[in-house]
């Protein structure tokens, strides 16, 4: 007997909460920007951190987290308040 199917494909972002619009809007700013896309996307939401401008922030966060998770993990590391 063969083995079982895998229920879900190996890359389906469907588990980790990306919206089909966060999805679309991280596809067409991979279409405009290429493999710098990511950079772009931290650094954008860099600049809206810097500016007090949450609801950007989370935007873009959004946009680099679904392009690459550990570049969004490392912008949320240097805009985490400091404890001390």
């Amino acid at each position: 007997m063969g083995k079982r199917a895998v229920a879900r494909a190996a890359n389906d972002n469907g588990e980790h909460g990306t919206s089909d619009l966060m999805l679309n809007a991280a596809l067409r700013h991979f279409a405009e920007h290429g493999l710098g896309a990511a950079r772009a996307a931290r650094e954008k939401a860099e600049a809206a951190f810097f500016a007090g401008d949450r609801e950007s922030y989370d935007w873009w966060l959004g946009v680099c987290r679904t392009l690459d998770r550990r570049l969004a993990a490392s912008v949320e590391r240097d805009t985490r308040p400091r404890r001390g």
